[in-house]
């Protein structure tokens, strides 16, 4: 697993201080990240891969200082948004997954091989023509999970990924999630989906609020939040 470590680390967005002097050293396979609306979480979760800098302080993975060497980390972090329409860029499915893989450098039948293997392994077999778009919102998501593991990262990072979908495709999602061989860190607010995470971090007004197992965290944020 990859060493994600916090060190000082606050931010703000004009006078709105979101984070404060965080610090935190993640080592596990499976974390959440929970908090009220407004607490600091995704803004925490963004710093991983570099979508945002701390103002102050360092976030490294592995030692390599995110706002030093974004690219780099982004190789190998990627990242899952909230809604998939802002992940898909290409009109068909297919298209889309293969345009994650530009400028890596592999050949047209590596590109290919990747492709089918993520149409596969996510139910998008027969969609691969399809245009992206005209996809429920549960085979969206799947595929802009797709999108992001064809490029073999070694964490992931999912910031409300099951949101914006019904029960079922939740489900879906949350299922193809806790299948990946990677690190995942996940941002939510459905709690059922920590059961089986080995840490949770809930964050209240830009600090740790708690940081401890599943049975220990999820009671002590329903005691912030009511």
């Amino acid at each position: 697993m990859s060493e994600i470590v916090f060190s000082s680390v606050s931010h703000h967005f004009g006078d709105r201080k979101v984070l404060r002097g965080i610090n935190l050293r993640i080592t596990e396979r499976r974390v959440g990240i929970i908090g009220a609306n407004g607490s600091g979480k995704s803004t925490l979760a963004r710093m991983i891969n570099g979508l945002l800098t701390p103002a102050s302080g360092t976030v490294t993975v592995d030692g390599v200082d995110v706002a030093r060497k974004g690219a780099q980390v982004r190789r190998k972090v990627g990242f899952v948004f909230t809604d998939p329409d802002t992940q898909i860029v290409m009109p068909t499915v297919a298209e889309d997954l293969a345009f994650s893989l530009r400028r890596t450098g592999l050949s047209k039948q590596e590109i290919a091989a990747r492709v089918e293997e993520m149409l596969v392994r996510f139910g998008l077999h027969e969609h691969g023509d399809h245009p992206s778009h005209l996809l429920s919102g549960g085979q969206k998501q799947l595929l802009a999970i797709g999108a992001v593991l064809i490029r073999r990262p070694e964490v992931i990072i999912a910031d409300e990924p099951t949101t914006l979908l019904d029960l079922r495709n939740a489900r879906v999602v949350a299922d193809a999630l806790d299948a990946m061989d990677q690190q995942v860190i996940v941002v939510t607010h459905q709690l059922a989906l920590l059961d089986s995470f080995e840490r949770v971090i809930v964050i209240d007004d830009g600090l740790v609020a708690f940081d401890g197992t599943p049975a220990a965290a999820v009671p002590a944020y329903r005691e912030l939040v009511e």
